[in-house]
């Protein structure tokens, strides 16, 4: 039996708010090798490329093979298990970030149907080899791994069935609405009452399809989308924090520090300061 092995790699830390690797990875697994079940806090894609085993979720059972893939969501539960016989070899990746939620979307798996045969396994293991390749805890290497993570879902979309329904009242459609809707109007004194109207469904209505298909409320959403908006202004140093509160859609600057801290753990005014270089250093490289 192949000797069993495992080489992965997992990002700490990321600069990267809008998409970013969450982990990626090479396995050969034990016989009968399970995880789950559980559940994860980012969305996972595994590639199967040699042997064979099982995934779970949703209280269905798929046995998989090479060339097969499998999807797994935020908060929702899984199990997946190597054969006992000819345990599987796959590699995998996660990823993250505020537009991780509008890509899932667009590819090949549903809440019905989590997994996906290529004809190009091949072309879709390197891909995701590359993202592993260029794995680092540098701003280099994170932009790297970022960049070949698009690429590996712009090969995925590829293979989107012609024929998957995309009407417009499936909750991932909803979902994907609102979202745009958000991205477009946060700087705005908009509420979720305004989201769940600009997608034509009820608030409690939007309430479940964002905890099913995102893990988390459309308030929160939104509340989450507009803090890091705030944390690029901030950074830059050229706009008061009266200024950036009201750029992300907070109309109250005394609210906003509050929320602000309560997501990132210091004041606005301590982020932003904590951005800046010390004007009394004239040397960026002095120790002292």
């Amino acid at each position: 039996m192949p000797e069993v092995y495992k080489q992965s790699f997992k990002q700490n830390y990321t600069n990267n708010v809008d998409l970013s690797v969450f982990n990626c990875g090479l396995e050969r697994c034990a016989p009968g090798h399970t995880w789950g079940p559980g559940i994860r806090d980012h969305y996972l894609i595994h590639l199967i490329l040699a042997g064979k085993g099982t995934f779970q979720s949703g209280g269905k059972t798929w046995e998989l093979n090479p060339g097969d893939l499998f999807f797994v969501r935020p908060n929702q539960l899984n199990t997946y298990t190597a054969d006992s016989q000819q345990p599987w070899e796959y590699c995998w990746v996660g990823f993250n970030g505020i537009s991780a939620h509008k890509l899932a979307a667009m590819l090949p798996f549903s809440d019905e149907h989590p997994v996906h045969h290529t004809q190009r396994l091949d072309a879709l293991y390197k891909a995701m080899d590359n993202i592993f390749r260029a794995r680092g805890m540098q701003v280099q290497d994170e932009t790297a791994m970022v960049g070949y993570l698009y690429l590996f879902l712009a090969a995925l979309m590829e293979e989107t069935d012609e024929h998957k329904p995309h009407s417009t009242n499936s909750s991932s459609q909803y979902v994907l609405n609102a979202i745009k809707y958000i991205q477009f109007n946060y700087s705005h004194d908009i509420s979720i009452d305004d989201v769940a109207k600009s997608v034509g469904v009820s608030r409690s209505h939007l309430y479940r399809v964002f905890m099913s298909n995102v893990g988390k409320s459309p308030i929160n959403y939104l509340t989450e989308y507009r803090i890091n908006e705030a944390c690029k202004l901030l950074r830059t140093g050229n706009l008061s924090i009266a200024e950036v509160a009201i750029s992300v859609g907070f109309f109250d600057q005394f609210y906003f520090s509050r929320v602000f801290k309560r997501a990132k753990g210091v004041p606005p005014s301590k982020y932003m300061a904590v951005q800046q270089p010390d004007p009394t250093n004239d040397d960026p490289t002095d120790p002292a």
